[in-house]
């Protein structure tokens, strides 16, 4: 019977252990896949026809949120918009008194890239072409697809810019991990 009881304990144990394992794997994957600027984000994805889990893939893998990322190409905020880009997108959206500032309000920096990433999806419908675009630029996957050494029919088959590959790679990989956190809210 004593042995019945404690390998009843060890069971048991063992079990909220495993649970206990699993709520902290959880909180530790929130914590690293937040869902920041909810309200930006959903409402701009709304907007622009965007899935927000996308969105959120896109601002991780370019600012990991951080509103005052600068990169060494200038782009800026948490969807990383050039100065050049973040104009013609104001251009395109009314916007006549746009200040590059603006791009580190992730108000104004999240539209404009969701904006982006719609005019994107109009022109290359399909999401590798559309984050390539988005990080490596328009013209070069333009460039690309019409090039028999990185496209065949129509299809991109080699991103040529090791970090354009990479990137995404990145961003599908957490939309992956972002839809299993949060596709069921």
């Amino acid at each position: 019977m004593k042995k019945l009881i404690i390998a009843l304990l060890i069971i048991i144990l063992g079990v909220s252990l495993f649970k206990l394992g699993f709520i902290i794997n959880k909180k530790v994957e929130l914590n690293r896949y937040p869902y920041k600027y909810s309200e930006e984000v959903n409402h701009y994805s709304r907007e622009y026809d965007l899935d927000p889990l996308f969105v959120l893939s896109v601002i991780k893998v370019e600012s990991n949120f951080n509103p005052d990322a600068t990169s060494n190409s200038g782009a800026i905020g948490p969807m990383q918009i050039t100065e050049e880009t973040g104009r013609d997108i104001a251009k395109h959206l009314g916007n006549e008194n746009f200040n590059p500032k603006d791009l580190y309000n992730p108000e104004i920096n999240i539209e404009m890239g969701c904006w982006y990433l719609n005019d994107l999806f109009k022109e290359f419908q399909n999401r590798d072409l559309v984050l390539a675009a988005y990080n490596g630029g328009r013209g070069n996957v333009q460039n690309w697809l019409v090039d028999s050494r990185y496209s065949s029919n129509g299809e991109l088959i080699n991103i040529p810019f090791k970090e354009t590959q990479d990137y995404v790679k990145k961003v599908n990989n957490d939309l992956e991990v972002y839809s299993r956190i949060y596709s069921n809210k």
